[in-house]
């Protein structure tokens, strides 16, 4: 049997890169794979290559930034599918500069988006999941948040409230066996990560004791087993897919 059978998993931010891979792995294990996304035209491409797959997903384009988009839309797949068993917070943005250049715009949008958007989703489904007296969330940080990095303070700043928001959600929920974790990726090989100078990339890869980098699967890998029965008894964690890059 397969390990999210039957199961309806939703994953903001899945219309490409790691959450589009999380997305898809999901599918291939069963589940309804919902995929969420700022435009309606690249929910629907990604929704129809894994159908083409013979897999099961649907689609939606919504804001995580919106409390309103995200209780619309999440009522809609409760209205189609009866419940949701699986979140992923994958939505993410980076807007990259030193402290001293980087503007208001820049520091409150990659908060608004990476941290306000988790908690957006995470309240809106909260209700649901409690009458199901069950759910798993998957928070997807980074290890940024945890080491912090020059010139990202604002993404360091988001992905470790992200981590501390998983800590405090997974008390909150955990008498209605509802689990919360997290995933922190560490250099993982996506398009956007492909645009880096080669100098930049190298210097990532010599600092990684494993020598490569991941891939998108390693991360939904990891999400596969948490969204799992395997993974019953764990939750407020934050695991590492970086490849020993922090330790």
């Amino acid at each position: 049997m397969k390990r999210l059978e039957n199961k309806v998993a939703v994953i903001t931010g899945s219309a490409r890169g790691i959450g589009f891979a999380i997305a898809s792995a999901f599918a291939s294990e069963g589940a309804l794979a919902v995929v969420i996304d700022l435009f309606q035209d690249a929910v629907d491409a990604s929704v129809g290559q894994i159908n083409d797959q013979g897999y099961k997903a649907a689609g939606f384009a919504a804001d995580v930034t919106d409390p309103q988009s995200i209780e619309r839309t999440f009522a809609e797949i409760l209205a189609q599918h009866t419940r949701i068993d699986i979140l992923v917070n994958n939505a993410g943005i980076t807007r990259d500069n030193l402290i001293m250049k980087m503007s208001e715009e820049d520091w409150d949008n990659v908060l608004k988006v990476n941290l306000k958007g988790t908690f957006n989703c995470i309240q809106k489904i909260s209700r649901p999941m409690m009458k199901q007296r069950e759910g798993v969330i998957i928070n997807i940080a980074s290890v940024i948040g945890i080491s912090g990095n020059a010139g990202q303070a604002n993404y360091a700043a988001s992905k470790g409230g992200v981590i501390a928001l998983t800590k405090s959600a997974a008390k909150e929920f955990a008498s209605r066996n509802i689990r919360v974790n997290a995933v922190a990726p560490g250099f993982i090989q996506t398009e956007m990560t492909a645009s880096l100078p080669e100098a930049v990339i190298n210097n990532y890869l010599d600092s990684i004791p494993l020598k490569r980098g991941g891939t998108a699967a390693d991360v939904a890998n990891l999400c596969i087993f948490l969204a799992s029965e395997d993974a019953s008894y764990i939750t407020g964690q934050t695991i590492n897919v970086d490849g020993g890059l922090i330790m």
